[in-house]
C-alpha cells in the first residue's frame, strides 16, 4: 500500500504538465507533444501567419461584423440600382401587383417626344419662317442640369439614321437636344413675328416689395384647430410632378403650412419634371428620393398620406399591394375633371379612406361616373376648394399673417401700384393699354388659341389698333438697334393696308382716319390717340403664360405660332412670359383675366381666385368650377366654349376695353368675394374636418 502510494507522485512528476501560469500547456517528457503542440510563446505565435488565422477564428465577433457589413453594402447596392436604374419595373422581377396594374401615362422616366408634325425653324436675324415636313426629330423634354437625366441611349440604328439626317442639307435641326421650354423661349426671343417675350419679373418684385425668404414664408396660427390637429404628426404628401401648375403648387403650399404648424412632412415626387424642386428646397420640404420601397416604408409610419392628383393612382395601387391596410390612411385630393383621369383611378377609388374634390361640379361629375361603374366609395367625398396663399394676399393688400406694422395692407396697396408701374414699364406698356392675361399651361384644354382668335376679331375691327401698333413701334426700348427698329417698322407698314405713311414721316405720323388725331405727350415722349370726343382710346394687349412649362403641349404651341405668323396685326399685341412662381408682379400689371378652359371646363381655377384677389374682372367659359366662383355681370362675364364662343369673348373684351369704370367695379366685387370665401383660413378650416376623419388616433 505504501509503495503504491509513494509511486503515484513520482509518475505524476515525470509526465506532468506545467502550470498554466507559465503559458505552456505541453507535458515535459514525451517528445511527441512538443512536435504537435508548439512550445512558442504567445508573442512569437502571434507573429506567425498560422497564429493570425487562429486568432481570427477565435474572435468570431469580428467575423460576423464583416459579414453584416458586406450584406448591408449589397443591400444598399441593389436598392440604389432599383431606384436609379432605367428599367425599375423589371429590375429583379419587381413590377407591383399584376392584378391591379394601372396604365400610368406620367411614368417616372423621361420620354422622347417624336415631333413628326410641321417643324418651324427660325433663322437668326430674319423674320422668315422655314417649314419642313415629313421628318421626325427627337425633342428631349428635360432641361440640362435637372436632377433626372433626360438623355436616352440611342441604338446603333438610331445613331446611323441621325447621321443620315445630318448629311441632308435641306433639313434644319433647330430643336435637337433641347427641351420644350428652351424651344419656345428661343423662338419667341429671336423672332418678333410671334410676339414679344417678357419677364420673369422676380428681381423687380423682390426689389419693389423688399422681399426676403423669411417674409415669404407664412406663419401658422398656433391657436387654430388646424395647428392643434397636425402638431407633432407625421404626414406624407404625394406629388405627381413638379410643374408650376395648380396641383403641385397647391401641394407645396400645404406642405409649407404643415411644417409651419409643427408637423413632420415628407414629399414623394413621382415625376421631377418642372421647376419646383428649388422652391421645395427653399421651403425645407424633405423629398424622398425613392418612389417605391422607401416611400412605402415612410408612408406606413405616417399618420396620414395625402395624394395630390389623379395621376397618383399607380403609386397608391402599388402602396396598397405592398401594405394592404395602407388605404385607410390615404386622403386623395383629386384636382382633375376629365374622364381619362377617372378611368385611370377607378380601380383604386374604393380602396382609399376619403376622396377630396375642389368644387361641387367636380364632385357631382365623379360621383356620377362612380355610379356608372358600380363603384362604392368608403366614405362620402369631402369638398376643399383652393385658396389664395398668404404671399399673394399680402401683395394684393388683403390682411394676412405676413402683415406687420411696417407692411400694413394699406402700405402694400401702395407698393403694389409701384410694382405695377415698374413691370408695365419693362413690358413696354402705357397707362392706355388694357393688358389681358391668361396664365396656365399651354394646351388645347386651356383654349389659348381661341383667345387669340377673339383678340384678332377685336383688333381687326378696331381702326385705332393699327395706330397703336405703330405707336408702340416708335417706343421700342433703347437697347434695340436702329436697324432692327427700321426693319420692324417697315414690316409693320407693309402689312397695314389701312395706314399710309412714308418712312420719312414716321415721327410726324397722322392717321388716315379723319376722326382721330395724334397728340404728343411731352412728359412721356409717347404718341397718344384720342377719339372725336377727346377721350383716350384703349389698346388691347394679350399676355400668355407659361412659356417653358413642362405641361405644355408642343404641337399646340406650334399651332399657335403658325396662327400668329399668319396674323401680323395680332402678333404685334401679343406678349409671352415664362413659367414662374413670381406671379404677383403679373397680376399687378394686368387689367383683365381670361379663364378660357374647354371641354368640361375648369375643375376649379386657382388662378381665377388669385386674379380676383388683385381686383381683376374674369372672362370665363360658362362651365366647370368657374361658374361657382365668377358671378356673371358682377365679378366677370361668361362666354360659351368652343369656336362659337370666340365672338362672344370678343364682345366681352371690347366691352371692358371701352368701359374702364365697369372693369374696375367688377374687380372690386371679385376682391370682396375672395376675402369672404377663398382665403387660407377658409381652406384650412375645411381641411380640419378631413384630417380629423382620416388621420390615425394617437
Amino acid at each position: 500500500m505504501e509503495e503504491s502510494v509513494s509511486k503515484g507522485p513520482s509518475s505524476l512528476r515525470q509526465g506532468s504538465f506545467k502550470s498554466s501560469l507559465s503559458g505552456r500547456s505541453t507535458p515535459r517528457s514525451p517528445p511527441i507533444f512538443r512536435r504537435l503542440n508548439s512550445s512558442r510563446t504567445p508573442r512569437r505565435e502571434a507573429r506567425s501567419g498560422a497564429g493570425g488565422i487562429h486568432w481570427f477564428r477565435s474572435n468570431r465577433l469580428v467575423y460576423w461584423l464583416l459579414l453584416i457589413t458586406l450584406w448591408a453594402y449589397l443591400g444598399f447596392y441593389v436598392q440604389s440600382r432599383w431606384a436609379h436604374g432605367n428599367n425599375k419595373q423589371e429590375f429583379l422581377g419587381f413590377s407591383g401587383d399584376p392584378r391591379n396594374r394601372l396604365l400610368d401615362a406620367e411614368q417616372n422616366t423621361r420620354r422622347d417626344l417624336l415631333a413628326d408634325d410641321i417643324l418651324v425653324a427660325v433663322n437668326n436675324g430674319t423674320n422668315k419662317t422655314q417649314v419642313y415636313s415629313d421628318r421626325k426629330f427627337d425633342v428631349i423634354l428635360a432641361k440640362k442640369g435637372n436632377d433626372v437625366s433626360s438623355r436616352k441611349k440611342r441604338s446603333k440604328r438610331a445613331r446611323r439614321n441621325l447621321r443620315k439626317m445630318h448629311d441632308k442639307p435641306k433639313v434644319t435641326m433647330n430643336i435637337e437636344n433641347g427641351d420644350s421650354g428652351w424651344q419656345e423661349q428661343e423662338i419667341l426671343r429671336k423672332n418678333s413675328t410671334y410676339g414679344l417675350l417678357v419677364g420673369p419679373f422676380g428681381s423687380v418684385e423682390d426689389r419693389v416689395l423688399e422681399w426676403s425668404p423669411e417674409k415669404r414664408s407664412g406663419t401658422c396660427d398656433r391657436k387654430g384647430d388646424f395647428a392643434r390637429l397636425v402638431w407633432s404628426r407625421r404626414l406624407v404628401l404625394v406629388f405627381h410632378e413638379l410643374s408650376m401648375t395648380g396641383a403641385p403648387v397647391s401641394m407645396m403650399e400645404l406642405a409649407t403650412e404643415l411644417l409651419s404648424c409643427g408637423a413632420t412632412v415628407s414629399a414623394v415626387v413621382l415625376s421631377k419634371k418642372g421647376g419646383l424642386m428649388p422652391e421645395l428646397a427653399r421651403r425645407k420640404i424633405k423629398v424622398i428620393e425613392d418612389r417605391a420601397d422607401l416611400s412605402f416604408k415612410t408612408s406606413m409610419k405616417a399618420d396620414l398620406v395625402i395624394a395630390g392628383s389623379a395621376v397618383c393612382a399607380s403609386w397608391i395601387d402599388q402602396y396598397i399591394a405592398h401594405f394592404p391596410a395602407g388605404g385607410s390612411q390615404i386622403a386623395w385630393w383629386i384636382m382633375e375633371n376629365r374622364r381619362e383621369y377617372f378611368d385611370r383611378t377607378k380601380l383604386v377609388l374604393h380602396r382609399v379612406k376619403m376622396l377630396i374634390f375642389l368644387s361641387e361640379f367636380q364632385s357631382k361629375q365623379w360621383l356620377t361616373w362612380c355610379q356608372e361603374e358600380n363603384i362604392k366609395l368608403r366614405s362620402q367625398p369631402a369638398l376643399v376648394p383652393l385658396a389664395v396663399n398668404d404671399e399673394l394676399a399680402f401683395v394684393a393688400g388683403i390682411p394676412c399673417s405676413l402683415n406687420t406694422p411696417s407692411s400694413s395692407p394699406q402700405k402694400m396697396l401702395e407698393k403694389r401700384q409701384l410694382l405695377r408701374d415698374a413691370v408695365r414699364k419693362e413690358m413696354g406698356l402705357t397707362d392706355n393699354d388694357m393688358l389681358v392675361m391668361s396664365l396656365s399651361s399651354i394646351n388645347a384644354g386651356k383654349g389659348q388659341l381661341l383667345l387669340l382668335e377673339s383678340a384678332g376679331l377685336v383688333i381687326d375691327q378696331d381702326p385705332l389698333q393699327t395706330d397703336s401698333e405703330v405707336k408702340d413701334s416708335l417706343n421700342i426700348r433703347d437697347d434695340q438697334s436702329t436697324l432692327a427698329v427700321k426693319h420692324h417698322l417697315r414690316g409693320l407698314l407693309q402689312k397695314s393696308s389701312d395706314v399710309k405713311i412714308s418712312s420719312s414721316d414716321l415721327l410726324l405720323f397722322t392717321s388716315a382716319n379723319s376722326t382721330n388725331a395724334v397728340s404728343a405727350d411731352s412728359h412721356h415722349g409717347r404718341k397718344m390717340f384720342f377719339d372725336s370726343k377727346g377721350t383716350q382710346e384703349q389698346a388691347l394687349k394679350i399676355l400668355i403664360g407659361s412659356v417653358g412649362s413642362k405641361s405644355n403641349k408642343i404641337s399646340y404651341v406650334k399651332e399657335i405660332l403658325r396662327y400668329l405668323s399668319q396674323h401680323a396685326k395680332l402678333s404685334q399685341s401679343i406678349l409671352w412670359t415664362p413659367a414662374t412662381t413670381h406671379v404677383a408682379s403679373l397680376y399687378s400689371a394686368a387689367d383683365v383675366y381670361v379663364m378660357n378652359s374647354q371641354g368640361l371646363g375648369e375643375t376649379f381655377g386657382r388662378v381665377t381666385i388669385e386674379a380676383m384677389a388683385f381686383g381683376l374682372p374674369v372672362l370665363g367659359t360658362d362651365g366647370g368650377g368657374t361658374k361657382e366662383i365668377v358671378e356673371h355681370n358682377v365679378t366677370g362675364l361668361f362666354h360659351p366654349m368652343g369656336h362659337h364662343g370666340a365672338p362672344v369673348l370678343a364682345e366681352n373684351l371690347r366691352f371692358l376695353l371701352k368701359n374702364p369704370a365697369a372693369r374696375k367695379q367688377m374687380g372690386m366685387d371679385g376682391r370682396k368675394k375672395v376675402e369672404k370665401k377663398y382665403l387660407k383660413r377658409h381652406m384650412y378650416k375645411r381641411f380640419v374636418e378631413v384630417i380629423s376623419m382620416c388621420m390615425r388616433s394617437k
